[in-house]
């Protein structure tokens, strides 16, 4: 799974389908859509207009609740949607009564090859313990909102204790804290954006993101963060910025 991957949440129609087209071009062969975001039509037309070969891209789609009962009939649908016969990563996008019933399910989907790895979205510590007692597959990865400023240790720890892959959504707080000074002091440092500093803090932290963005600009600036690395007192700087901020997906 490449380590940094396009967020396409909130981003529909035309401007998906071309930042999916752009950042095939700029290098991502990672795209995370999800049935909530109603672009996964798009980003499969963007995918089958690319020169880029689809066994090269990885992509990720989710099962909203609502459809747990029906998990392995909204599975075919995203398919269908995305114009493919396989998913590189699927995942329960959020923990609900009755996610033990859907994992059976989808444990199916991924036995016969529909469904490549198996994750889940937003689990807590104790929604991940639930699982692991009854699962056949262990969950690859667990996709929880992540940044300095939402930095879950405990959570992020109980993860990698179990072999799971922990992927960070929202890395750049929807631009909502792009601007700290801590953060943009760090940017200067290693001439670099703030937003390749929040981004490179979650690989230093071993985990994988998957920022949003719909401009060439913004989609070519997130993806440029592997000639460098943050020296361990800067990472402590900001793992302090920790406040529990939370800005949604």
């Amino acid at each position: 799974m490449p380590a940094v991957g396009l967020g396409t949440y909130q981003i529909s129609g035309s401007a998906v389908e071309e930042a999916v087209f752009l950042a095939l071009e700029a290098g991502y062969r990672r795209i995370d859509t999800a049935k909530l975001y109603q672009n996964e039509r798009e980003i499969g037309d963007a995918i089958r207009a690319s020169d880029v070969p689809r066994k090269d891209i990885f992509i990720t789609t989710k099962l909203w609740p609502t459809d747990f009962i029906n998990a392995e009939w909204a599975l075919e649908e995203s398919l269908d949607k995305l114009q493919t016969d396989y998913v590189d990563l699927y995942l329960i996008h959020w923990p609900f009564v009755g996610k033990g019933r859907a994992w059976k399910a989808l444990e199916n989907s991924h036995a016969d090859g529909r469904i490549r790895a198996l994750g889940v979205s937003n689990y807590s510590i104790k929604h991940i313990n639930e699982l692991l007692k009854n699962a056949k597959v262990k969950p690859a990865v667990n996709q929880i909102e992540c940044s300095p400023f939402f930095y879950r240790k405990d959570l992020i720890d109980h993860c990698m204790a179990n072999d799971i892959v922990v992927e960070a959504y929202s890395p750049l707080t929807r631009g909502q804290k792009i601007n700290d000074p801590v953060v943009v002091e760090i940017a200067r440092k290693y001439d670099k954006s703030p937003a390749q500093i929040m981004i490179r803090w979650a690989l230093e932290h071993s985990m994988t993101t998957v920022p949003k963005a719909a401009s060439k600009a913004h989609i070519e600036e997130n993806i440029a963060v592997f000639d460098f690395s943050i020296d361990p007192a800067d990472m402590a700087s900001l793992d302090t910025l920790n406040k529990n901020y939370r800005a949604g997906a």
